[in-house]
């Protein structure tokens, strides 16, 4: 992982998907900022503070020393900035960054996208990469968002689906409308799909990327 992941939705914004907005900082005054300028344009005082470092594994990873997560809620201006003062300049530890870890030099303030609505919300797994036996960019798909698609491949395996794209021709509307209908979404969540989809390989191609990998990829409750 090459990028971190505020930089990751920056590229994913610029080609057109929509994606949970948030504002990075480097101390915990400015973690509060954000959360407070995330206030204004959201109206709720819940934020999700996400260590940036170059692993994943983060949500589960613990600072050395502490009883922190690397990505967690924060549902008031207080909390916003013990939860940075303990990840700032800490060191994190995660499945992918084995028992050395990584410091934490900034923090990314993180909408909650997790808000009540008319439907449920719901996780979904979302890559694209290349596969080298085809010579085709493969999306791999799942309705099992946030968890490991290994596990999910060697438990489920029918649960992970594919579809090949022939890169002299590009992704197709048709494969768009099939996979959100595999994954069982309708009416707007839908469309709102299929658009995903089409910014996703967008950027895949654009940035000339190894792997896109979304995950989980959230259908808020407004869909």
């Amino acid at each position: 992982m090459n990028v971190h992941e505020y930089q990751g939705k920056e590229l994913l914004k610029k080609n057109g998907a929509a994606i949970q907005e948030g504002i990075v900082a480097t101390t915990p005054e400015e973690a509060v900022a954000a959360a407070q300028k995330l206030k204004e344009l959201y109206n709720s005082d819940w934020v999700v503070v996400k260590s940036q470092i170059h692993a994943g594994g983060r949500g589960k990873g613990k600072i050395e020393g502490k009883d922190q997560n690397g990505v967690a809620l924060a549902k008031n201006h207080d909390k916003v900035k013990e939860i940075a003062t303990n990840l700032l300049g800490g060191t994190l530890v995660t499945k992918q960054t084995g028992p050395a870890g990584k410091k934490v030099i900034k923090v990314l303030i993180a909408q909650d996208v997790y808000y009540p609505g008319e439907s449920p919300t719901k996780e979904f797994y979302i890559s694209v990469l290349l596969d080298r036996g085809t010579g085709k960019n493969v999306f791999i798909y799942s309705t099992e968002g946030g968890m490991d698609i290994e596990e999910v491949a060697e438990h489920t395996p029918d649960k992970v689906l594919k579809e090949w794209v022939d890169p002299s021709v590009g992704l197709q509307d048709f494969q768009c409308r099939k996979m959100a209908f595999n994954l069982g979404l309708t009416g707007n969540a839908f469309k709102e799909m299929t658009k995903f989809f089409k910014s996703l390989y967008k950027t895949y191609v654009s940035t000339d990327a190894s792997m896109v990998e979304i995950n989980p990829c959230l259908k808020t409750s407004d869909n």
